[in-house]
């Protein structure tokens, strides 16, 4: 069976994505690591089958994207559709928010973030 998560191929992609966070990723992030919300190891730029999401917690089996306005165009809502389709077949659950409302709202997304978090 081909390896699924965190692909050896996509490592150097992965790592530069980590390398050049937009600053909604930066907030998140710093509130996310080390198990600071309810407890759950989060993951950050987590590579599963050819995406690489932004955040993933494997004992949630959760994935938070964070949008920012490229995301408004079509084909990147339909590109953003396909996989979001394709983690669910996984059994993941995808939360998506916009950029802005981590940056103007962020208890608000720990929040929605925190009530998904059904760890087995």
């Amino acid at each position: 069976m081909a390896e699924l998560y965190n692909v050896r191929e996509k490592r150097n992609a992965r790592s530069d994505l980590r390398q050049n966070q937009t600053p909604a990723e930066t907030q998140l992030w710093s509130y996310l690591r080390g198990r600071q919300l309810d407890g759950a190891k989060f993951r950050r730029q987590y590579s599963i089958g050819d995406y690489i999401v932004d955040f993933y917690c494997g004992e949630a089996r959760l994935i938070v994207e964070l949008d920012g306005h490229i995301h408004n165009n079509e084909e990147q809502s339909s590109h953003d559709k396909r996989r979001d389709e394709y983690l669910t077949t996984l059994g993941l659950k995808v939360l998506r928010f916009p950029n802005q409302d981590v940056l103007q709202n962020l208890p608000s997304v720990l929040s929605k973030i925190q009530q998904n978090l059904d760890r087995a």
